[in-house]
């Protein structure tokens, strides 16, 4: 009988552990990450080119100017309180269309008639500029919150609407017919699972939603001169603050990432892992 060496047996089994640990996929960078390191090179490009006089300061402001300014706008226009603001509305704005978007897509998605009755006249509205029906509420409801979130509201529940028909008829019959034999009725199925299955339509209505939500009503706000961040960028636009102007535009990024981050932390709860 062949007699081998306990300190081979021990070398070739350090090796044999060595190469599977070589072998193994190093885990990389999580996509949260790699983008905000991509976001910091390119912002450290955008400050160097600007320091060169590549890029004229008067059209863009130094990063590190339009984070600063952040700092000198609370002291003269309650930033803060501004950004807060336009994001309560933004969130009201939105919470109010998914409230009206689930229940109206659910019923265009089960009377087939009102879908496809519908289903056109709503994509020709999401096409429509609906921010410049602003002065007939303004007549309505005046120049208050409640008209900023309306104007938010409409753009934002079109979306919605027709992302929540399409991912309830994306459905495969053979999830519906599987859950019939496990003894599901109708609100069941809905719930656990068509709801799951139709996640990642519903939830790109929701960021859809958001994205027509935040715009409108920066802009009515910019228009009005009356609200929160797009007041602030109108003033400093006016007054010729160009970090001022970016360090605002900085507080709408945050807000729509905000947002962002929360629609996708609620579809990874309903959506199946």
């Amino acid at each position: 009988m062949m007699r081998v060496d306990e300190r081979g047996i021990d070398a070739g089994a350090g090796v044999a552990v060595a190469a599977a640990a070589a072998s193994r996929p190093r885990p990389r960078m999580s996509p949260a990450l790699a983008g905000f390191a991509g976001l910091l090179v390119v912002l450290a490009l955008v400050e160097a080119a600007v320091r060169a006089g590549l890029i004229v300061p008067t059209v863009v402001a130094r990063p590190t100017d339009a984070v600063a300014a952040i700092f000198t706008l609370q002291r003269k226009v309650d930033f803060v309180a501004a950004t807060l603001a336009t994001f309560a509305m933004t969130t009201a704005a939105l919470v109010l269309a998914i409230f009206v978007a689930l229940p109206a897509g659910w019923l265009m998605y089960r009377r087939a008639a009102l879908g496809l009755a519908f289903e056109g006249w709503l994509a020709a509205l999401f096409a429509a500029p609906v921010f410049l029906l602003y002065p007939l509420f303004m007549v309505v409801f005046g120049r208050t919150w409640l008209t900023l979130v309306l104007m938010g509201f409409i753009p934002g529940v079109i979306p919605m609407i027709i992302q929540i028909r399409a991912g309830l008829l994306g459905v495969s019959p053979t999830l519906i017919n599987v859950g019939r034999t496990l003894g599901l009725g109708d609100r069941g199925i809905f719930w656990k699972i068509m709801v799951p299955a139709a996640a990642p339509a519903i939830f790109t209505g929701f960021r859809l939603g958001l994205m027509y939500t935040l715009i409108n009503i920066v802009a009515i706000e910019y228009l009005l001169d009356f609200g929160g961040l797009g007041r602030i960028v109108s003033d400093r636009h006016f007054r010729f603050d160009i970090p001022g102007t970016y360090a605002s535009i900085i507080a709408i990024a945050a807000i729509s990432i905000t947002l962002n981050w929360a629609i996708g932390r609620c579809e990874r709860r309903v959506a199946p892992s």
